[in-house]
């Protein structure tokens, strides 16, 4: 079998082919939802804020609440794509199992889960490196993103191969189903070709090794940072889950609006007042529209006291869970412990395939 590599990027994973694509799926998971695998999670880089909660957590609550099977990463060793050193890595690992639990991932029906301590999935990354092209991965625009916005004066290796990292993420456990936003599709089309080339190279007549992951875009809601910028962990622009009731009305209060006083929801004219305007009507389950109408003529002061009352009373209950959790460090560490066993189990097996189908069992 030839060994050349397909360079050119598959049409199935285009944004409105996967757009397609992910109603079909939202159609089938709500039917046999026992069937699919999904494969999600963050880097340990500081505690979640708001805009993860709407973007990926409440998602992942939801498919899990549906009974998909959820494989939630840390991604520890990804910290260093673009840094020289893991701070106060445990802290942050712990923050983010603190943070999980809090919002509703269950760990009796979810698997949590850090890179690190699961060495058959890092090993994937060896034979799944044979399978790319250095110029592939330098056409990746989401790695050029990542390369132009490094705190690193080099790139590094890892920094270059952190999406043929990222597939061995998805398909150690032979996750069907990757939750992603659209900028994150050419990630998942390395996770696919990779998928294919092994099955090509390794498979023979026998079934695929690895299933072809797809993508289930969220509809992930756009909200700024307290600056008006994308909201970051790193900027210090966010309202973390953790934050209490009385950071959440400081920051709130110092966010960026427009002189216009007559609030309305218009996020290309007005993205500063709408991003407030919709991170209300997210957590009052209502339309943003109707949120600004109620505000009218009052001004920002008035957006902002009903931006905090509804962030505050939404969270209530998600940050009183996180606090009784944080007093009991041990039951953290056991989550994570257990999670790591599980993925260890799945790990080991689907090594053993790989070594299997390339012939390297002695």
């Amino acid at each position: 079998m030839s060994t050349t590599l397909d360079t050119t990027p598959s049409d199935d994973l285009g944004v409105p082919a996967a757009r397609r694509r992910s109603a079909e799926l939202e159609r089938s998971i709500r039917e046999r939802p026992g069937r699919f695998r999904a494969l999600t999670g963050d880097r340990p880089t500081g505690r979640l804020h708001l805009g993860h909660y709407f973007g990926t957590l409440h998602n992942r609550v939801r498919l899990q609440n549906l009974g998909v099977d959820m494989m939630v990463l840390i991604a520890d060793y990804q910290v260093l794509t673009d840094r020289d050193v893991a701070d106060r890595l445990t802290d942050h690992v712990e923050d983010l199992v603190l943070d999980y639990l809090a919002a509703g991932i269950d760990p009796d029906r979810a698997t949590i889960f850090t890179h690190s301590a699961i060495p058959a999935l890092n090993q994937l990354l060896l034979p799944f490196l044979s399978l790319v092209s250095v110029a592939e991965l330098g056409r990746n625009p989401t790695v050029k993103d990542e390369i132009a916005h490094s705190r690193q004066s080099a790139v590094s290796g890892l920094m270059f191969t952190y999406p043929v990292h990222q597939a061995a993420d998805i398909l150690f456990c032979k996750a069907g189903l990757v939750p992603v936003g659209q900028d994150q599709l050419p990630h998942l089309e390395v996770a696919r070709i990779i998928a294919r080339r092994f099955n090509n190279r390794y498979g023979g007549t026998s079934a695929p090794v690895f299933p072809e992951p797809e993508a289930l875009l969220s509809a992930a809601p756009l909200l700024l940072g307290t600056d008006g910028a994308k909201m970051s962990k790193s900027r210090g622009n966010a309202v973390d889950l953790a934050a209490t009731a009385d950071e959440t009305a400081r920051l709130i209060r110092g966010a960026k609006t427009d002189a216009d006083r007559h609030i309305t929801y218009d996020p290309v004219a007005r993205p500063e007042v709408s991003s407030l305007v919709l991170l209300a009507a997210l957590c009052l389950d209502r339309d943003p529209h109707e949120v600004a109408g109620e505000i009218g003529g009052r001004g920002a002061a008035a957006l902002k006291a009903t931006v905090t009352e509804a962030v505050n009373e939404r969270f209530a209950p998600i940050r009183a869970r996180r606090a009784e959790l944080a007093g009991d460090r041990a039951h953290v560490r056991r989550v994570l412990r257990d999670g790591n066993e599980r993925a260890t189990v799945i790990a080991d097996a689907t090594l053993g395939e790989v070594r299997a189908a390339m012939n390297s069992l002695y």
